[in-house]
């Protein structure tokens, strides 16, 4: 399903630039709102909707599900909801996730607690390797089988609850496994409820929040969120910002830059998604968000950033619940700043799609940053803005786009002569990533 395969090849720094951009929206937000329309009634519409392959993954499972989805014009889809409990699937038929880990575990929270869904599922080599056992020991407290037994990794067959209880979920840093839960308990009988001490992303609550009937959510130190099952769900109207995590990576390439300065326009900005940017802030990077206004209980606005010299990385635990995708950009950033930077409590990037410390660690290591990680922690010993032309970077099939992502901004930045190879995989989540690149100066070049 994936575009067809390239490597990239870049082979120069990149000069300054005073530059306004538009991101690609954001794929959370896009992907929820196909899955929260489907199972809602009526025509529901999503507007500015990326289409990446992890969106297109989506529209595909759902179609498989019976749920008509027609598209209006460019980015701008009609959802015909068939309601809670509706989906439908011949026996044994099979559901193909693609890369996307938020399509799987959100979809089969959905499945779990539909009747009569017996079906296999997989994806693509990447997400085959990650493990769902988390989710799959939450699903069985609904009711929901999964064969082979004591086997976490797709493939895997499912077999949905016949009758479906609601539970109790202390909700951890999973944005995912939280939302699988609320979608498993909008079709269960009885009360779903889920305390968060960390919170996580919220959209799904969010998109939810005008259902008062199915769910209400109470924000105090502990945030709880009740979920009432088998009630009606509204249709939804969705207008997509972009995307904070893809901004990421042209934030960082600009901060690092000499005399540079970006406008990004209409970003997302949910406070459960901006740790990246608040985090740098405290180190003195120069970031403002302009023209923030509110719609579909969500913030958005504009992100403006100068070029800035910032003090090492200090980021504690609390930081990753809010900026999980942006670890490997933050790690090329500590990389480039001289000092010591501390990451912590990030075991749970060892389980994305690659091990992302891993994977970074091997990549600085080929420009000569030292680093040293434990399971939880990781601390890089950063040099400082380097001149690196006389460096190669390989950077092999892993199947990661943040990792892919990275390594491009650590090629811009220090001239490194660096090959990435299956590139597409950025096409995920990123389709204008090398658009925008070349726009911003970034001279690489695509091997077939």
């Amino acid at each position: 399903m994936l575009t067809k395969s390239f490597n990239l090849l870049i082979k120069s720094s990149i000069k300054p630039f005073k530059k306004t951009i538009i991101v690609d929206s954001d794929k959370s937000m896009s992907i929820r709102s196909f899955l929260i329309g489907a199972i809602s009634h009526n025509i529901s519409s999503a507007k500015n909707v990326l289409e990446s392959e992890d969106v297109k993954s989506t529209i595909d499972c759902l179609k498989k599900l019976g749920v008509k989805i027609k598209k209006q014009r460019k980015n701008d889809y009609q959802i015909f909801g068939k309601g809670l409990g509706s989906l439908n699937i011949k026996k044994n038929a099979e559901l193909n996730f693609g890369n996307s880990g938020t399509l799987a575990r959100l979809l089969i929270g959905i499945l779990s607690t539909t009747p009569n869904i017996e079906i296999k599922m997989k994806g693509d080599q990447s997400l085959n390797k990650r493990s769902m056992k988390n989710l799959i020991e939450l699903m069985s407290q609904f009711g929901a089988f999964f064969t082979p037994k004591n086997k976490f990794t797709f493939p895997l067959k499912l077999i949905s609850s016949e009758i479906p209880i609601g539970t109790n979920y202390e909700a951890g840093v999973s944005a995912q496994l939280k939302s699988a839960v609320i979608f498993a308990g909008l079709n269960s009988f009885g009360e779903t409820n889920i305390s968060e001490t960390m919170k996580s992303r919220d959209h799904t609550e969010n998109i939810l929040l005008k259902n008062t009937q199915s769910i209400k959510v109470k924000n105090n130190k502990i945030k709880h969120i009740k979920i009432l099952g088998k009630k009606f769900l509204n249709p939804i109207n969705m207008n997509i910002p972009g995307d904070p995590s893809s901004a990421a990576f042209f934030t960082a390439l600009t901060i690092m830059n000499k005399n540079s300065f970006l406008k990004i326009k209409n970003v997302g900005l949910n406070p459960t998604r901006i740790g990246f940017y608040r985090l740098l802030k405290k180190q003195g990077a120069k970031i403002n968000f302009s023209n923030v206004k509110r719609e579909n209980n969500e913030f958005r606005g504009n992100i403006i950033i100068k070029n800035s010299k910032i003090k090492p990385i200090k980021a504690s635990k609390e930081y990753y619940v809010n900026s999980t995708d942006e670890y490997p950009i933050l790690f090329v950033i500590a990389a480039l700043t001289k000092g010591i930077s501390i990451f912590k409590g990030i075991e749970d990037l060892a389980n994305k799609e690659s091990n992302r410390i891993l994977e970074m660690q091997k990549i600085l290591k080929q420009i000569g940053i030292k680093s040293i990680s434990s399971k939880k922690n990781f601390k890089i010993f950063g040099k400082g803005m380097m001149d690196a032309s006389n460096k190669k970077i390989l950077v092999p099939n892993i199947g990661d786009h943040r990792i892919c992502m990275s390594s491009f901004v650590l090629a811009c930045l220090t001239g490194a002569k660096v090959r990435i190879k299956n590139f597409e995989t950025v096409y995920t989540s990123s389709p204008s990533f090398l658009k925008i690149m070349k726009t911003l100066g970034a001279k690489f070049e695509i091997q077939k």
